[in-house]
């Protein structure tokens, strides 16, 4: 069953922007916080944005300043704004929703918690 679906990545230089998309199911959508992940080869995943039903966030330390995360709930789909793009921020990119845990908790450990995933989008970054 496919609940959380993501979009918008692709290829930009350094310095430029992104808006990946991330299509939830209304369940998942209305009882979730949502966040977005990110693994390039040979790394280990890391969080990078989280966003809870009452909109607070959370942003790793490598992105803060830089990215934005936002939910639309019209459309039951987050966002992640990525601005000043560098290298290091290529990697694929996963949705994921969870229930319950704090935001810091869920970005350092998502495994720890009963986390949805999506399938993924490719963000690579040249210099």
């Amino acid at each position: 069953q496919v609940q959380l679906v993501e979009s918008g990545g692709g290829s930009v230089q350094a310095g430029g922007f992104l808006r990946l998309s991330c299509a939830a199911s209304g369940y998942i959508y209305s009882t979730c916080s949502m966040g977005w992940f990110r693994q390039a080869p040979g790394k280990e995943r890391e969080g990078v944005a989280a966003i809870d039903l009452n909109a607070w966030t959370k942003y790793a330390y490598f992105v803060e300043g830089r990215f934005t995360i936002f939910r639309d709930n019209a459309a039951n789909t987050v966002f992640l704004e990525m601005n000043t793009l560098k290298p290091e921020d290529t990697a694929m990119y996963y949705c994921a929703a969870t229930v319950g845990p704090s935001l810091d908790a869920w970005l350092q450990q998502p495994d720890a918690f009963n986390t949805y995933w999506g399938q993924g989008t490719q963000v690579t970054v040249s210099s």
